[in-house]
């Protein structure tokens, strides 16, 4: 069993509850993991492995939409890795919001998510 690794991805979106963080953004990380069984013999080809840049246009895509809630985004992010590959077996997912709008807080906030498909 192999798992691929997309770790510490930065961007910029406009996730969150409230209307400040729909018009201001905030900064956001990803780190995502996917795990396949591998087919017999040694991997040589990317058609055999889980493409990881398929991965990161597709995580890149989701962060341009817009959603209140990082649970939201985490599990429709999970459900369409297993759509860009069905090989996946399962995807674990940690969003991180960066500096988000809570007074008196110095820290960060997120979510993990792990599908089993």
């Amino acid at each position: 069993m192999f798992t691929i690794h997309i770790n510490n991805c930065r961007f910029f979106a406009h996730h969150g509850l409230h209307e400040e963080e729909a018009i201001v953004g905030a900064g956001f990380e990803v780190s995502l993991s996917a795990t396949f069984e591998e087919e017999e013999g040694n991997i040589t080809s990317v058609r055999q492995t889980i493409n990881y840049v398929d991965i990161f246009e597709m995580v890149k895509k989701h962060f341009e939409k817009p959603r209140q809630l990082l649970e939201t985004l985490a599990q429709e992010i999970a459900a369409d890795v297993y759509h860009i590959d069905p090989r996946v077996q399962t995807v674990d997912i940690h969003l991180t919001k960066l500096n988000p709008p809570i007074a008196n807080f110095t820290g960060t906030v997120g979510v993990s998510y792990t599908k089993r498909f």
